[in-house]
């Protein structure tokens, strides 16, 4: 398995994300999650924004290792987020929570804002594609 970033001459080289991935492997496609505990019953969400994306991260990365994968297979993500000021507002802690789960690893990224999303104390939901050896 090799995933290998993307990216155009002559373009400035992006932060945080890869402009493109190239690939070749077993692919799992891991659906949306969202920042809460997917142990408990009832579904409980932290109340900030930053650990609910913490959350959300931590679940797509359990999902990635159960299927044989670590962070460093993960070629996509789509962040979907209620709102981008508050998004915005976490940067630091965001980063922080990154470096924990993926490290220096900036798969290809596309971030969204939505009006809502299914649960209704949710913030943000992440979904992923990963390519596994």
């Amino acid at each position: 398995m090799s995933l290998h970033p993307i990216q155009p001459d002559g373009w400035v080289p992006p932060k945080g994300y890869a402009n493109g991935m190239l690939t070749q492997g077993r692919v799992l496609f891991v659906g949306g999650m969202v920042g809460w505990n997917p142990r408990k019953d009832t579904p409980e969400f932290p109340p900030t924004f930053a650990a609910q994306f913490e959350q959300a991260l931590a679940n797509v990365l359990e999902v990635v290792t159960k299927a044989g994968g670590s962070a460093e297979h993960i070629a996509r993500m789509t962040v979907y987020v209620t709102d981008k000021r508050e998004y915005l507002a976490s940067l630091k802690d965001l980063g922080a929570a990154w470096k924990r789960h993926l490290g220096r690893h900036y798969p290809a990224m596309a971030l969204v804002q939505v009006v809502a999303l299914v649960e209704d104390q949710a913030k943000v939901e992440i979904e992923a594609t990963a390519v596994l050896p």
